[in-house]
């Protein structure tokens, strides 16, 4: 059962990731048909307010007793890395007597310090991923996916995915009639499609040879042409053996593969940008067919052509106006 949520915060706050958390489990909606669930906010003393990400303080109303009895414990991201013994101890001490552990964003830090993402596997925001690994190398770091779900810990990506993870809770706990309800006066999907990758920026690899940057530069403004080692060894006036190593070396990556990622890269832009049809996507950004396209889209950002279009088309068209 869920009823008894605890959310743990620790300074400096990021507020938008709190307040997937209070969205989700703090307010009433038992007039809707929800369970009413009582959330604890708690910082480490009770009382004492707690800076926040954006220059406003805030005051937890519980301090680490808190934590103590709570169906979950959901700890909120935070920009700190290190934390206080009895904060982790706390936490520890939660897990043991069988609460759910739920991390937003960069809360998995604190779980991780406390020893509890230890052969487990989890995600975070993209861009702390590597990081995460490197501090908890014991961790099985997704950074591909918005949520993991490992029984009784839960972590999220950045931001919005926190209320992916919460949602999935509740449905997980509490059935679909109740997440839909919650879901709907959120004004968001119960359930989203995808991963992480369609959200993260891929930028286009930076080459520090003076002798390759002018055939990559080249490549990528025919990028609907085919494009073989030979031929771009012989414009770089190498041998193809040679061409291959200087490649990896510079770019971190085979021709292939940064070709494909260029014109998948193409494809993002005409999907956001026009109202081409797929097809024409497909050989405007030198995939040749919309079955090509389709599968190495999905295969580098997580979601068919289709999908990313609903999701980011409407956010270029207000961003263009």
């Amino acid at each position: 059962m869920l009823s008894t949520v605890a959310a743990l915060v620790i300074p400096p706050v990021t507020p938008f990731e709190f307040g997937t958390i209070c969205e989700v489990f703090g307010i009433d909606r038992s007039a809707d048909g929800v369970p009413p669930f009582e959330l604890r906010v708690c910082g480490e003393v009770a009382g004492q307010p707690i800076r926040t990400s954006v220059g406003v303080d805030m005051v937890p109303s519980h301090g680490l007793d808190g934590l103590r009895g709570a169906d979950l414990i959901a700890v909120s991201a935070t920009r700190a890395r290190e934390f206080s013994d009895e904060v982790l101890d706390a936490v520890r001490a939660a897990a043991a007597a069988g609460s759910t552990l739920l991390s937003v964003c960069s809360g998995a830090f604190v779980l991780g310090a406390a020893g509890l993402l230890d052969d487990r596997p989890c995600t975070t925001h993209w861009d702390n991923a590597d990081e995460l690994r490197e501090r908890y190398p014991r961790a099985k770091v997704d950074p591909d996916v918005l949520f993991v779900d490992d029984g009784n810990l839960i972590t999220s990506a950045g931001t919005a995915a926190g209320i992916d993870a919460c949602l999935h809770l509740v449905r997980r706990e509490l059935g679909s009639a109740v997440v839909n309800v919650i879901a709907r006066r959120m004004v968001v999907p119960p359930q989203r499609d995808g991963g992480q990758r369609q959200f993260v920026e891929m930028p286009v690899p930076v080459c520090r040879s003076e002798g390759l940057a002018p055939v990559l530069d080249w490549v990528l403004e025919h990028l609907d042409v085919e494009h073989s080692v030979s031929d771009l060894a012989r414009r770089a006036r190498m041998s193809d053996r040679s061409f291959a190593r200087r490649f990896v070396a510079e770019t971190g990556t085979t021709p292939h593969k940064w070709i494909t990622l260029q014109r998948v890269l193409r494809a993002q832009r005409l999907l956001e940008d026009t109202d081409m049809g797929i097809d024409e996507v497909a050989e405007r950004s030198g995939f040749g067919s919309g079955a090509l396209l389709r599968h190495h889209f999905r295969k580098v950002v997580g979601v068919s052509p289709a999908d990313f279009r609903r999701t980011f088309a409407a956010r270029s068209a207000v961003a263009g106006h």
